[in-house]
């Protein structure tokens, strides 16, 4: 995806490329849905977020939801890939918790994406099940349901031209009562009477079975006892054919009693009085016009050992032309207690059991919340608790052999604050989800003309509080960040001789860390019970002790955690490696702050770190100032009466810029830094902007800083002298509140750069600012001037709120300046990377 863009100067475009998404799925059931064009989508907070499972990366993202996204169903998905094999176009719809539903059309040929339509008459709570079956080539049934107690059925025609509309028309509306259902399936009934059948299933333990058609109301046919908890899922197979005849169809149910049931639905006859009490003793009969369907209970698999929230049929393989199909005898349940099964009836008997068993059951992690096939059913995916995917895929050749897979990952929950590495090597972010995250992009060896792709390499804190703000410290020495959280301590950690290693791999050049692993004696760290801080694992004890007892084994104590095993990778991780053998140690704590953490800044330097609390008062508002090594509190700045949001140094580090909550801009000279004596000057304080100031950001090359505010403007000002400050220019007001702000230089020219702009809903803005200085101090200076350079294609930005934007800091001065790269995050669960290229 690329855009270009006027502005800044004749001729001047510019060209904004995607480089990286990192998102985690929210965490409900239903998210997840793997389609038949071997795409997968998932919800993040209220965008749907598409990806490739063979390049682990996410494609784009969908913006169009006003709440946050609860389900989403290809049409056709994996169990249709067979009869998709010539489709140019797949549809999505995905539904939210204000039970919209949308529909999203795929364009193959370009990986175009279209929002077709909103579905009318939406529900009015959120929906949580989405299901739909493939009718014909271009015709599709799908079933919604919502926590409002109904359920909707709904035909869609799609177009066979390219061009052409889709038309939608409505079948039936059923009202459940006050047990809402939150499990739906729907299926052709075998016999080739065009009869639909609707399974639901939910809080009141039974499965419901409705019949109906295109041209007849769903009636309530029976319903099937035994699960003595919530239905969770349910799916039907495809008609089961047998000597030549589709006469059965199966369906497979999950429930909350860990129990997994299939039962039969088997065709009996045209003739309804052949239904006898006999029939009745085998189990329920279903009527559906002039056809009856035995219905019994062909088998209770057992084997999970906490509530299974879903089970799917093995998608069919086609055979031939792709009109017949083989469906396998082969179902997959994900469950809570974080494994995946796959159950196949044994040859012989014909009793079903569990024949592979993937994921761990530890008492330290949380299950998962769904498990999908893929189309022709070598790989498996599940996401869990902690917004995560994995991914299993039958490398086997003569036997199944299920190995863990490359996939996406990201925070599952509000994205508050990011940070370069010194050089830019990588990106770290941190989040609501209370961990803080590494990625990096990684360099394809095997194809060097290949793009980078990017990956999370470490997560190197997890928390038990949300984690508000992170800085980086720069200057010389091994890898270190700050970071604050709803505590009132800042916490240090250092980097370990793991990462340092895996980082070389990442970038392919294993100088760059040699010289800072010499000194480096932590190898990794674990975590403590509670999640609050995490301690050392010495690289002695790894030569001391085998591999898997690393740390302190002989301890069995709620302080100890099951040891992490720090490893190097030479490869991009899996999630489990992450959450456990990535942390970094923490060295130091910081006291002093009244409240939670809100801001961290570090200066250029890297001697010197500036911290703020939320405050409702001036002595509560003060600012903090650390030494860097000694990590003692070396001076505090009082100027302000509320939250400081933001803070930064100028490219020199003798000013520091402030804003906060009471709608005014600091600018502090500080002398000094680097010592235990620190002194600081009030330069200025000014009330700048009508509402909060949220973001600012300094001019790379001179004492000019920008603000931007709820009131959505953004001033550009400028320090004279290190006495005064005036406002130089204010651009045109935006839509909506500028919640962030980073300005770039272009190479060495000091009189032009390039600001991004971030705003509440989610857009981001270039703009071209000229300040326009002369050497000759008798000269007219013209006038600074600011133009619209170019606005980022609304589906390439983020769906809520830009919480923070930041140039990536060039290795070398002299890098190409026309090659830039801007990492933005926001409350959407997302990391973006974008690549802007300056013609």
């Amino acid at each position: 995806m690329s855009i270009s863009g006027g502005g800044g100067g004749v001729g001047v475009g510019v060209e904004v490329k995607r480089a990286f998404i990192g998102a985690g799925c929210n965490r409900i059931v239903n998210n997840v849905s793997w389609g038949a064009s071997d795409l997968v989508a998932f919800g993040a907070q209220n965008a749907v977020v598409i990806f490739s499972p063979k390049t682990a990366q996410i494609l784009t993202t969908l913006p169009g939801h006003k709440a946050s996204v609860n389900c989403t169903h290809w049409l056709p998905n994996a169990k249709f890939a067979f009869k998709a094999r010539n489709l140019e176009r797949h549809y999505l719809l995905s539904g939210d918790a204000d039970g919209t539903i949308l529909l999203w059309e795929l364009s193959l040929l370009g990986g175009k994406w279209n929002h077709v339509l909103q579905v009318p008459e939406s529900h009015k709570k959120g929906v949580t099940c989405i299901t739909g079956i493939m009718v014909s080539e271009y015709e599709a049934i799908f079933a919604t349901t919502s926590s409002d107690g109904t359920v909707h059925v709904w035909e869609v025609a799609f177009p066979a031209n390219i061009g052409g509309d889709c038309k939608l028309s409505f079948l039936d509306s059923l009202s459940v009562g006050s047990k809402p259902m939150v499990a739906l399936s729907l299926a052709e009934l075998p016999g080739n009477n065009g009869r639909i059948i609707l399974a639901m299933g939910g809080l009141d333990n039974k499965i419901h079975l409705y019949c109906g058609g295109r041209t007849e109301k769903f009636i309530h046919a029976c319903e099937l006892k035994g699960h003595t908890d919530w239905i969770r899922c349910l799916d039907f197979s495809l008609p089961v054919y047998t000597n030549g005849n589709a006469e059965t169809i199966l369906l497979v149910s999950s429930s909350q009693d860990r129990g997994i049931r299939i039962w039969k639905i088997a065709l009996r006859g045209e003739r309804k009085e052949e239904i006898s009490l006999a029939s009745y003793i085998k189990g329920p009969v279903l009527v559906a016009g002039t056809y009856s369907y035995q219905i019994s209970l062909e088998s209770l698999l057992i084997g999970h050992e906490d509530w299974v929230y879903s089970v799917e049929w093995q998608p069919p393989s086609a055979s031939g032309e792709g009109v017949t199909y083989f469906q396998p005898q082969s179902i997959l349940s994900a469950s809570m207690d974080k494994t995946m099964m796959i159950w196949q009836p044994e040859r012989t008997s014909g009793i079903w059991m569990n024949v592979v068993t993937v994921g761990e059951l530890s008492h330290c992690a949380l299950g998962f919340y769904g498990g999908h096939w893929s189309s022709n059913g070598d790989s498996i995916l599940a996401h869990g608790y902690g917004g995560s995917f994995h991914l299993w895929k039958n490398v086997g050749v003569d036997s199944d052999n299920w190995q863990p897979q490359k996939v996406p990952s990201g925070h599952f929950a509000a994205v508050a604050d990011i940070s370069w590495a010194r050089c830019g090597e990588y990106l770290l972010s941190v989040s609501h989800d209370q961990t803080t995250r590494i990625f990096s992009p990684w360099k394809n060896e095997a194809s060097p003309t290949d793009r980078d792709t990017w990956h999370e390499i470490a997560r190197p804190q997890v928390h038990g509080h949300d984690i508000n703000c992170v800085t980086i410290i720069r200057g010389k020495g091994n890898h270190r960040f700050v970071s604050g959280a709803d505590e009132k301590v800042a916490r240090v950690f250092e980097a370990t001789l793991s990462f340092l290693k895996t980082l070389g791999h990442a970038i392919s050049q294993n100088s760059i860390s040699e010289d800072l692993q010499t000194g480096v004696q932590v190898l990794g760290a674990n975590m403590s019970a509670l999640g609050l801080s995490q301690k050392p694992i010495y690289v002695q004890t790894e030569l001391e002790t085998t591999p898997s007892k690393v740390g302190n084994e002989s301890l069995d104590t709620l302080e100890t955690i099951p040891d992490a095993v720090p490893v190097v990778l030479t490869e991009p991780p899996i999630e489990d490696q992450l959450a456990w053998h990535t942390l970094w140690p923490e060295s130091h704590k910081l006291y002093g702050h009244g409240n939670e953490l809100f801001s961290l800044c570090c200066n250029h330097e890297g001697n010197l770190v500036a911290s703020s609390c939320k405050a409702q008062s001036a002595t509560v508002a003060e600012i903090w100032l650390w030494q860097v090594g000694s990590w003692k509190a070396v001076d505090r700045l009082q100027s302000h009466s509320l939250t400081v949001t933001q803070m930064e140094f100028s490219h020199d580090d003798k000013l520091l810029l402030t804003i906060s909550r009471d709608r005014q801009f600091s600018v502090f000279a500080i002398r000094g830094t680097g010592t235990e004596e620190i002194s600081h000057q009030l330069v200025a304080r000014q009330e700048a902007h009508k509402r909060i100031i949220w973001a600012c950001s300094w001019n790379p090359h001179g004492y000019e800083f920008a603000t931007g505010s709820r009131d959505k403007t953004v001033k550009i000002w400028a320090v004279e002298n290190q006495s005064s400050v005036k406002l130089l220019i204010t651009l045109p007001p935006f839509k909506t509140s500028v919640t962030a702000l980073s300005w770039v230089g272009l190479g060495n020219d000091r009189n032009n750069g390039l600001l991004a702009v971030g705003m509440e809903n989610g857009l981001i803005e270039l703009w071209s600012l000229s300040i326009n200085r002369t050497d000759d101090g008798n000269a007219e200076v013209p006038a600074p001037t600011a133009s619209p350079f170019a606005q980022l294609d609304p589906v390439m930005c983020h769906v809520s709120a830009v919480n923070r934007l930041s140039w990536r800091n060039r290795e070398k001065s002299d890098e190409e300046c026309s090659s830039l790269q801007l990492a933005s995050c926001g409350a959407d669960h997302c990391v973006r990377v974008f690549d802007v290229k300056v013609n």
